[in-house]
């Protein structure tokens, strides 16, 4: 039972690893199928984190702070969004810009927060089902924003691939001007994603600060954010791939959290990079497809519309 009990506590601490990744990576890719590129991710996670610890710090109230995160991580995907698509500059830089701002910010705000306690988001216990060897605990055990990052996943699938509206979007991300020939309103959709975007961001910072960690720490992401971009590529723009990716790149942290537990003979700055270094390597293998890369990915991310008059 012991051996059972410890996979089962291996496989929740990879899902629960793997779901601020997941929701962030969505958002991007929602952005993205938009021809958005926001590099922004990560610092709209840390501002949805810190926003999501003060209101519930302040409230108490759990489903405030999960709001909280996504309305101030979706007022940077705005201002964003303003910079980009309604004075169009250049959203390689912005985006760098708007990670920068928010480690700042989120440091600004959260300094009177740091090593205050929480009760944090609990997860749902489902009698009879939860008490089930391995699967129980696993399947049936997880808090809500776990559950919510599957739904979301496949109902972004649904949207994108059997909706017009999902259409719509990815028109306009494989040939705005097209779209916008034939009326779509080509900068207000991609004002739409970016927000949504900027909205599963907060959620996964809030995620961070609520769940996983129920705490504040500056800089707590550690690079998440740049992760959840590598997944968008890795996922090939495919919405169950991302869930895919984000479960392979959340076991890759834990295994090395399980090695320096276990005192295995390698330094812990090792262990430590062992995520980013599987990031960059997944990367190299995919860039070396370059058609495969070509076929997935919008034909216009990252470039700027300019309506013709």
């Amino acid at each position: 039972m012991e051996g059972w009990e410890g996979l089962a506590a291996l496989l929740v601490a990879m899902i629960r690893a793997a779901t601020p990744l997941a929701l962030a990576a969505i958002g991007e890719l929602v952005t993205e199928k938009s021809g958005v590129l926001n590099l922004g991710v990560e610092g709209m996670m840390l501002v949805g984190a810190v926003a999501a610890f003060a209101t519930a710090v302040a409230t108490g109230s759990l489903v405030l702070a999960l709001l909280a995160a996504m309305i101030a991580a979706m007022l940077m995907a705005g201002l964003f969004g303003v910079l980009t698509l309604s004075l169009m500059s250049n959203q390689v830089a912005t985006g760098l810009a708007l990670t920068i701002f928010g480690v700042g910010l989120s440091a600004f705000i959260g300094k009177d927060f740091i090593g205050i306690p929480i009760a944090g988001l609990g997860s749902v216990s489902i009698p009879g089902l939860s008490d089930l060897p391995l699967v129980g605990p696993v399947l049936f055990g997880q808090d809500p924003l776990v559950y919510a990052s599957l739904a979301l996943a496949a109902g972004v699938s649904w949207v994108l691939y059997r909706t017009r509206a999902g259409l719509v979007v990815r028109a306009v991300g494989e040939n705005h001007h097209a779209a916008h020939a034939i009326g779509y309103p080509v900068i207000g959709i991609r004002y739409l994603c970016v927000l949504f975007g900027g909205a599963m961001s907060g959620l996964a910072g809030a995620y961070l600060s609520l769940a996983y960690t129920p705490m504040w720490v500056e800089n707590m992401t550690a690079g998440r954010g740049w992760i959840a971009l590598a997944l968008v590529v890795f996922a090939t723009w495919k919405p169950g791939r991302v869930l895919l990716g984000a479960y392979l790149f959340g076991g890759v942290t834990i295994v090395q959290l399980h090695a320096q537990g276990m005192g295995l003979e390698v330094s812990s700055h090792i262990l430590s990079m062992l995520p980013y270094l599987a990031t960059i390597l997944v990367l190299v293998l995919i860039s070396r497809d370059r058609v495969k890369i070509r076929l997935n990915a919008p034909a216009c991310i990252g470039r700027v519309f300019r309506p013709e008059h």
